[in-house]
């Protein structure tokens, strides 16, 4: 078996335990969501596009219930927490591609491309207020009232971050001197979500306080390598290369090979002449040989090796907690590299 049959089998793998552990709470956070009776047919067909073809978010659920069965709790009792969690993180992802200007991800157009930005922002904005509806509501599915608050308080504290964050990141656009350790910076700043996510199902699962720091810390270097590992794909995709130059920050694939000084001058003149699919395979080939791709690479496995750590005093389904890292770290980028 070679090695990219092995990584294959691997992500189908991290997949399909994704897929079993978080279909769940979606399924029932799109039942939800669709049962709203609205009067704008738009919006409502922007919701159900969302919600149905475009939306699959079964990590995060996927996340809460882990987490809390490491610290020996009943992974159901993250389900109605859950739910108003995957509607949440839908809303940012909408919100985040209007200011981002992204009309499509992959092969699908986002609710911003096939509807426009003001239906975007209606169903973004339905969704924030249906999912901060439903978390107090919890309350009635037997989550305590004290939970309630901790969890309430935990998640203001990221959406606070993850805002600064965005702001923070306007300021890199179009430019080519930002430095990894800047970047990176700005990445952590952006995982606050992911480690809201792993404090707040150590919480439902009655950790010990050194039990929720350790996860609240994994979740915000697993949420980096999530970050990080986007970067590389939307560095694999040549029309999102292509979209991030023009109008987002570069990744960081690119700002480490920008500090190769015998290839930057290169490097930069290849930026600005990046217009078509051919300007960016030619792009990426030159950034892998400026050592873009190896620099990414030592960064996430020490990152991998930090989160890792923090698992060290967790008693139960570490395992699994220890896969969601080592799916983050999959090379997918070197078949593709290879001449």
């Amino acid at each position: 078996m070679n090695e990219t049959t092995k990584q294959e089998e691997v992500s189908e793998q991290l997949l399909k335990f994704l897929e079993e552990r978080g279909k769940k709470a979606l399924e029932l956070a799109r039942k939800t969501v669709l049962e709203e009776k609205i009067e704008s047919k738009k919006v409502q067909e922007a919701l159900q596009y969302f919600m149905n073809e475009f939306w699959h978010d079964v990590t995060r659920p996927a996340l809460l219930s882990l987490v809390c069965e490491a610290v020996g709790g009943d992974p159901n009792l993250t389900t109605p927490i859950a739910i108003p969690i995957t509607l949440i993180s839908g809303a940012t992802g909408i919100h985040d591609d209007i200011i981002d200007q992204s009309k499509t991800k992959g092969a699908r157009s986002t609710v911003l491309g096939k509807f426009g930005q003001d239906v975007a922002l209606l169903v973004g904005d339905a969704l924030l207020f249906k999912g901060f509806t439903l978390l107090y509501k919890a309350v009635e599915k037997g989550v305590t009232t004290e939970k309630i608050v901790a969890i309430s308080d935990i998640l203001k504290k990221s959406f606070f971050e993850l805002g600064d964050a965005e702001a923070l990141a306007l300021k890199f656009r179009g430019r080519t001197d930002v430095t990894p350790e800047d970047y990176l910076c700005i990445v952590r700043k952006k995982a606050a979500d992911i480690e809201a996510y792993t404090r707040i199902s150590a919480i439902l699962g009655d950790g010990s306080e050194e039990e929720i720091e350790a996860l609240g810390e994994y979740g915000r270097l697993l949420g980096m390598l999530a970050i990080l590992r986007a970067d590389i794909i939307d560095m694999l995709d040549l029309e999102e290369t292509i979209h991030r130059i023009k109008r987002e920050h570069l990744s960081l694939v690119i700002l480490y090979a920008l500090q190769n000084p015998k290839m930057n001058p290169l490097l930069r003149s290849l930026l600005k002449k990046t217009k078509t699919p051919k300007d960016a395979e030619k792009l990426s080939r030159f950034v892998d040989k400026a050592g873009g791709f190896v620099h990414m690479e030592n960064c996430m496995n020490k990152i991998a090796k930090e989160a890792s750590s923090k698992l060290e005093k967790i008693k139960y389904n570490k395992k699994h907690l220890e896969f969601l890292i080592h799916g983050m770290l999959l090379p997918e980028w070197q078949s593709y590299l290879t001449p």
